[in-house]
């Protein structure tokens, strides 16, 4: 029994991470029908962990690391699991757990756009972009029952009033209670406090290298590229991650392969690669050129000329607004791929 709660417990790890982390979810249907052919009899729960550490490209359990930094700085609030997050940060490890549907969720800064002075000069010069970028994340929110009464009160104010954080006993409110201030970096404290609370709420399994062993083929013994193998910017990450998306949102099938000089998506065979240059993306598509239909005049014949990647046709991405006709040509070597 303790097996199976432990099993249970890994398996929505493996789903809350990766929604906080925004990969897409089209690929968890095929994972978890795959995770049986995992399975070793012997050795349950082992395997099934192996099986979780060892996924990698879109089918990664994000690391501590990367779920971290994600958590952070999510928007939380918007999320359909935000009661879900707050009742179990506030509950985890508690033998008093609260009922989360006798509180409401508190921006500790409020949502009024038009906040009085006295939130303007904790906040600084710089108070709108500071709400704008963390009003609805993990480290602005809380629980209280006294919502109404605190409305878009000053943060003493919220702190001594009847019912305030200093009279309230949850756990989520036991770093407001020590504050005398409460602008960016105080939101900033408080977000690595939750978060690392939640990486041990929702954890990484664990196996040692000598455990691991036995569940990693050769394949995965070979040396293996990530994203850190490239040369990304502010600019390229940016493009990059929405292109990402994109392509992986296009079936759960694709594939995605870091190789040492370029990112494939494939199918049987690759569709599609990403070349990381300095300020845009080279994508080549893996088609004649006489296949691609190109409206917008964005492809070239590459066809018998050196380049890294697969096919005849290049196209670049410097630019968000040309996501919609980059994905018009990829989407057409998918579909000859798919076929």
């Amino acid at each position: 029994m303790d097996e199976l709660k432990e099993i249970i417990r890994l398996c929505i790890s493996y789903v809350f991470r990766r929604s906080i982390c925004d990969i897409p979810t089209n690929s968890l249907n095929k994972t978890f029908a795959t995770l049986r052919n995992e399975i070793k009899l012997d050795n349950y729960l082992t395997s099934i962990k192996a099986f979780f550490i060892l996924r990698n490209d879109y089918k990664e359990f994000p690391t501590d690391d990367r779920f971290t930094a994600a958590f952070v700085n999510r928007d939380i609030y918007n999320m359909r699991s935000r009661n879900f997050v707050l009742s179990h940060l506030e509950n985890f490890n508690n033998k008093a757990p609260i009922k989360i549907e006798n509180f409401t969720i508190e921006h500790i800064m409020p949502q009024n756009s038009n906040l009085c002075d006295e939130w303007k000069g904790l906040l600084g010069d710089k108070w709108k972009e500071v709400q704008k970028r963390y009003l609805h994340t993990i480290g602005n929110l809380t629980l209280t029952a006294y919502n109404s009464e605190m409305s878009d009160k000053p943060f003493f104010d919220k702190m001594e009033i009847e019912g305030g954080f200093k009279e309230s006993a949850l756990r989520l409110n036991g770093f407001l209670v020590k504050q005398t201030n409460w602008d960016e970096t105080t939101i900033q404290e408080r977000a690595k406090l939750l978060a690392y609370k939640a990486v041990r709420i929702w954890e990484f399994p664990q196996l040692t290298d000598v455990e691991l062993e036995p569940y990693m083929d050769i394949e995965k013994l070979v040396q293996k590229y990530d994203l850190n193998t490239y040369d990304f910017n502010v600019v390229t990450k940016i493009l990059f991650n929405a292109l990402d998306r994109r392509i992986l949102n296009l079936s759960p099938d694709i594939k995605r392969e870091f190789k040492k000089l370029y990112i494939a998506y494939k199918m049987d065979t690759n569709f599609v690669d990403i070349v990381v240059q300095k300020q845009r993306l080279r994508i080549s598509a893996n088609m004649k050129f006489s296949q691609v239909h190109d409206p917008h005049d964005i492809c070239r014949d590459i066809t018998n000329l050196g380049r890294w990647g697969n096919g005849d046709v290049e196209l670049f991405f410097e630019d968000m607004d040309d996501i919609d006709k980059v994905m018009e040509v990829i989407e057409q070597s998918y579909d000859l791929h798919a076929e």
